[in-house]
């Protein structure tokens, strides 16, 4: 074993503690609360309201509805990419089904991926350039009546 120098000593404890404190010690500690804004979803059914977190870094992409047990039918997380390109999900440490709405930079659906089964590994994509895919409770989707074409309405569509 090697000593270290009781002021290197003190310093290293110093920047382990604040490291600590600031960024969490377990990579599945509880995240920092996203931002929550409202969405509509407009079907052939009427105007659906929720409440999304939204993840718009690649950090919070990456976790997006990962160890979550349940979600309710008017909330869900819209994942915003800030330039329309094509994506691809997977469900691996997610615990609950989703349907996974990919959207166009129209705000107009391009695809939907219903009921995507918990903890697979396997690669949904989104059938074409998305801006954004919101992730609601499975089952949701056909629920609302969503179809593509349909529109989604939030700030990083326009209207």
């Amino acid at each position: 074993m090697r000593l270290i120098p009781h002021a290197f000593s003190r310093a290293l404890s110093l920047v382990l503690a604040t490291l600590v404190l600031s960024y969490g010690w377990s990579a599945q500690a509880e995240p920092r609360p996203l931002a929550v804004e409202p969405l509509q979803v407009v079907t052939s059914k009427g105007v659906f309201d929720f409440q999304v977190e939204i993840a718009d870094t690649d950090a919070t992409r990456e976790r997006g509805l990962m160890f979550r047990k349940s979600l309710a039918p008017d909330k869900g997380m819209l994942f915003d990419f800030k330039k329309a390109q094509p994506v691809a999900f997977w469900m691996e440490n997610t615990l609950i089904p989703l349907d996974m709405i990919f959207i166009g930079a129209d705000g107009r659906i391009i695809s939907i991926a219903r009921n995507a089964v918990p903890l697979s590994q396997t690669p949904i994509g989104s059938g074409g350039p998305a801006l954004g895919v919101l992730e609601v409770r499975g089952g949701r989707a056909a629920e609302m009546g969503a179809l593509p074409g349909d529109r989604v309405k939030n700030r990083i569509f326009p209207q």
